[in-house]
Parts: C-alpha cells; structure tokens; sequence
C-alpha cells in the first residue's frame, strides 16, 4: 500500500522453496504454502494485487489443489483476495477450500466493518500512497472463516500433520502453524524478524505486552528446528530460535518492569518516556531493531494498559472546543513572527522537534491568517525534517502524511482526500 512496501510488507522469502512440498509465495509478508497428502495448505493470501505472482509460483512447484487456506491473523490485507483463490479452484474443478482462522477473528472483522471509513483513514496514513482514502477503504475487502477454533487445532493428519496454535500477540487472533515431524514452526505475527514486536504503534489498538511474552514461551516450548518468521529469513537450528525468542520475551518482560516501576513512583507519559534507558544486551539484537516498530511505542502501550486517558494536565480535563481553545492561544500572541523566527531557529539548530513544540502555538489555530497559513507550512517541513531523523517506518509514514495534510492547509483528518 505505501510506496516502500516492497521493504515493508513483503517477506524476505518470497518466491524461495525452503523444503519438499515448501514455498513462499510473493505476498504480504511470507505467505507459506505447505504441501500434505490432503492438498495445499496456504497461510495467508495476501492482496487482489499479489494474486497472479503468487499463483503463478505455486504452479510452478506443484498442481495439486489448494485444500485449506489459514489467516495467520486478521489484519487487513493479509487474506484479501480470498475470493480470487477461491474462483481458481472453481475454475480447475477443484471442492472449495476450507478457510480457518482463530475464533477472535470475527469479532475483529465486526470491528473493521463497524470502522471500515475509520480503518481506511488510518491505513492510509500509516502507509502514505497519493489516492484518497476512500479508494484504500476498497481494498480493504475482508472474507470471514468458514472454520474457527479456540486454541489448538490438528488442521490435517497424516504424514506430513499440520497444527495450528493461538499465539496471541500484534493481534488477539493471531496463530502459528506447527509441523512436528518436520519440526517446522511458521511464527506469524508473533515473530515479525528483523524489528521489534510491533506493540502500540500510533494508529493501533493495545497489543498487550505480556500477552506477547508469553506466547513467545509457549513458541519456545515447542523446540522447534526452523522458524520461518513473518517478514524476515528463517531462523535455524534450534540454538539459534532459542536465542531468539527468549531473548524477545525477556525485553518484552523488562520494558513491562521499568515502566511499572516508574508508573509506581508517579511519573507521567512523558516523564517515563524521558527516564527510559534500554539496555544494549537486550535491545542491540537483529530482533528488535526499531525499523517498523520503537521500544517508545511498546512503553506507550504499557502505559496505556495500566492508566486512563487522561495526560494529568488539570486543563485537559474539560477542554474548551479545539477552535475555541486555538483562537483564545492566538489571541495571547503579541508578536506571531517571533514564534515563527524561533521555530525556524530551532530547526536550523537541527532541532525540529523542539520546533513543533513552538510552532504549534501558531499551527493548531483555525482560519487562515497569513501567520497561521506560514506556520503550517513551516510545520510540514519540520514533520519532513523529523522523517528523516526517526528510524520506525510508522513514524517516518505519519510525519509525511501529516505534512501532506499540512501542505493542503489543514491539520484535521475531516480534510483527508
């Protein structure tokens, strides 16, 4: 969907056979297609856009027919074009294929429905492309399961069985796909490889850390050979996914430590955030670099968990109506270039985020005023600046979709395209 989704969403195993009867088809992330006497099973179909590739590579290693198809979680985007998969095995007279999630997933997809312009608003500004949001909100097609279950399931038996286990982690319905003679673990969501565990980016809801924690155990537990990770490469032998996972689990298990023990000494969201000190031992890993998601989101999210809405300012608590409240800000400002001259100066200084601090005295006013119209503009470049400083994608995608917004003279998402 965003213009660099070829270094984000799309696995780094696309296209690549990694065992009899095992490919990665080119979708969303490392779809798995795994051949067993009953037929194929495929994790994940990914988008209308990816269907052809990924069709095409399957029958290029076997012309057997697609038997189950699995949602590894129910996001948007990874399942899709469900009904395009369907329509192939129509077409070659195959039965229709069994399509099988977790239970949870359904409430998710009410959800969605429930929030599809919502979703879409959200979508396209965590992945920036130049269409308007109500065109995104039509890809986001969703397809329920025809079978759930609770936490386990032997989805086929036989020579090669194939299990399917709830691993509750960036989604309360996402699963790992288990082959124990084969000793061959598809980690989905809970092992996204080369970045941190994607907990309390900015547009999502709560991911739930411990949650996170201990589905990484339950993963270990099972002693796997060869873990096929969400985005990144395998990970193998088992020395080596031991690492791994309890390594992620006890970072996951220290951010939840640190961040209590300050909540409990009474400092705020902001002073936590300045307080923390991640260690290197546990932090400096391939499997927790801050490239789509941040130790800062995961702090925010524990945070979240265990505090209201409220930021513990006394002015927050029955706000005045935003124009009102912007206008009465305005209002106080006796010279407006001054503000204008020291945010550029901050940003000169190679300080742009201590420039949105000062330019949004100005920025957040309604109406178009000369100062108030320069002080959005200067507010885009700032965002732009700040871009290029962060390393989380989702950070980097919502600073340029709000300077996009800004460029068009707004800063509500009323205003989205």
């Amino acid at each position: 969907m965003a213009s660099s989704d070829k270094d984000v969403l799309v696995g780094s195993l696309a296209g690549q056979t990694i065992g009899d009867g095992l490919c990665v088809l080119p979708g969303q992330g490392n779809s798995l297609a795994i051949e067993t006497e009953a037929g194929i099973v495929v994790i994940d179909v990914s988008t209308p856009r990816h269907f052809d590739k990924m069709i095409g590579c399957l029958r290029e290693s076997t012309d057997a027919a697609v038997y189950a198809i699995v949602y590894s979680h129910g996001h948007h985007g990874y399942n899709s074009a469900l009904d395009l998969w369907q329509a192939h095995n129509a077409e070659r007279g195959d039965p229709p294929p069994r399509v099988v999630a977790h239970r949870n997933l359904l409430a998710r997809y009410d959800r969605y429905r429930e929030t599809a312009d919502l979703q879409a608003r959200m979508a396209s500004f965590q992945f920036p492309i130049d269409i308007s949001f109500r065109d995104v909100a039509r890809g986001l097609k969703l397809f329920d399961p025809t079978e759930t279950f609770a936490d386990k399931m032997t989805l086929v038996s036989g020579s090669r069985p194939v299990e399917l286990i709830w691993t509750p982690s960036e989604t309360d319905d996402a699963l790992a796909v288990w082959l124990p003679e084969q000793r061959l673990l598809f980690g989905g969501a809970a092992t996204p490889g080369l970045t941190i565990p994607n907990i309390g980016t900015p547009l999502r809801t709560q991911r739930y850390t411990m949650r996170w924690a201990d589905s990484l155990d339950t993963l270990r537990a099972l002693e796997p050979e060869r873990l096929v990770t969400e985005f990144g490469p395998i990970v193998e032998p088992n020395s080596a996914i031991d690492e791994m996972l309890a390594a992620m689990s006890e970072a996951l298990r220290w951010l939840r430590h640190s961040v209590v023990e300050k909540l409990n000494a009474g400092l705020n969201e902001g002073e936590i955030l300045a307080a923390m000190d991640y260690p290197t031992e546990l932090f400096d890993k391939p499997w927790m670099l801050p490239t789509y998601g941040a130790p800062e989101y995961i702090v925010r999210d524990i945070y979240r968990e265990e505090t209201g809405w409220w930021d513990r300012n006394p002015t927050t608590l029955h706000p005045a109506a935003p124009d009102d409240a912007q206008h009465a800000v305005l209002s106080a400002i006796t010279d407006r270039h001054a503000v204008l001259d020291r945010a550029r100066a901050l940003a000169e200084q190679g300080q742009p985020q201590l420039a949105l601090h000062v330019i949004d005295l100005l920025a957040l006013a309604p109406g178009d005023d000369p100062e108030v119209a320069e002080a959005r503009s200067l507010k885009a470049e700032l965002c732009a600046a700040r871009a290029d400083q962060v390393a989380p994608f989702v950070s980097r995608s919502c600073y340029e979709s709000s300077a996009r917004l800004l460029e068009d003279g707004s800063t509500s998402w009323t205003a989205q395209r």
